[in-house]
């Protein structure tokens, strides 16, 4: 998983949007022209987040994100590269490692934790 942190994207309407929305897609399709695109997706701005947890069988909700920080989560990609290496070489071809920085992360493999999505649960009858 490719973490996107501490990038300033503009919006649309906003001077350089489709300049940028150019080079992400490139980012994108070099990704799928590798087979290794599995997902992505931008995140809003982390004052629209909300947080919750359960302590002790109380649910608490707080507006904002998890911890106070410099650091913010400004999207992601799952990619399904064949090595490390690879991710770390797509990760540099991130146009957001220009002014922000991308964390690579392995998804772990935990026996029996069932992520598939409702579609594919339907799919496989």
């Amino acid at each position: 998983m490719l973490l996107i942190y501490n990038c300033e994207r503009p919006e649309p309407g906003d001077p350089g949007f489709g300049q940028e929305l150019a080079r992400v897609n490139a980012f994108a399709d070099e990704c799928r022209r590798r087979n290794a695109l599995v997902t992505g997706h931008p995140l809003k701005a982390e004052r629209t987040a909300t947080t919750v947890s359960v302590r002790e069988g109380r649910t608490l909700i707080t507006d904002g994100p998890f911890a106070e920080t410099h650091e913010h989560l400004g999207g992601y990609y799952v990619l399904d590269c064949p090595s490390l290496d690879e991710a770390l070489e797509l990760a540099a071809l991130c146009p957001m490692a220009e002014t922000g920085s991308i964390e690579v992360r392995p998804v772990a493999e935990v026996p029996g934790v069932d992520h598939r999505t409702a579609q594919q649960v339907a799919d496989a009858g």
